[in-house]
């Protein structure tokens, strides 16, 4: 005599085999929990540079070759000026926008590559710099990254010491081989009075805390 399964347990015996067998078409595909190892690389940090930038020492800028990658990379610019690439060797980056070096790199590239492609961005702006000296808490050099005031870099400086003259700060500019001065009354600034000594400070622009 047979042994029938009842509905129920014939039901649940159905549903286990079914899961159990793959679906046609997926034999061998990986299931929807598989990873499978990333491709693509993290996106390095790009600086923001001013319309006017142009490339100078200790900057760090990122050469990038279409499908090269191998002679892709970042470089520091030395204090000659120069950058050195793989296969290309020395160019001169310094006193060049970007997009110039781009066509000299690529110009470059052209004796070893077919038709290159290359892409030139800034990583770290480091050459254009103003200074800070005298009575504030932390005097020395700040990257010039953006628009910077007299009293924003004196913010950064930590604040003037006790016994800063407030009263006569200077700012020394160089223009055109000659320095020129303008004076800055810290206190009527902070008041809001005479607003227009807080001027806008320029790559290599000192300020000076008596």
């Amino acid at each position: 005599m047979l042994n029938f399964c009842s509905v129920r347990t014939c039901t649940a015996i159905l549903v286990l085999i079914a899961g159990s067998v793959p679906a046609a078409g997926q034999a061998g595909r990986p299931s929807s929990t598989t990873r499978t190892p990333a491709t693509s690389t993290t996106t390095a940090a790009v600086a923001a540079v001013p319309a006017d930038y142009v490339i100078g020492a200790e900057d760090v800028l990122g050469v990038l070759f279409w499908r090269e990658q191998e002679m892709s990379g970042d470089v520091s610019v030395r204090p000659d000026g120069m950058i050195t690439l793989p296969l290309i060797g020395d160019i001169k980056a310094a006193g060049l926008r970007p997009d110039a070096l781009r066509e000299v790199v690529q110009t470059a590239a052209g004796k070893y590559l077919t038709e290159p492609n290359v892409t030139v961005v800034v990583r770290q702006l480091n050459s254009q710099k103003v200074f800070i000296t005298g009575q504030v808490a932390t005097p020395g050099a700040h990257p010039l990254t953006g628009p910077r005031t007299v009293m924003q870099l004196i913010a950064l400086a930590g604040g003037l010491t006790e016994y800063a003259d407030s009263e006569h700060i200077t700012i020394m500019r160089l223009e055109a081989g000659k320095t020129r001065s303008f004076k800055f009354n810290y206190k009527d600034v902070s008041k809001g009075k005479k607003l227009e000594q807080n001027i806008a400070l320029r790559p290599g622009d000192t300020v000076v805390i008596p």
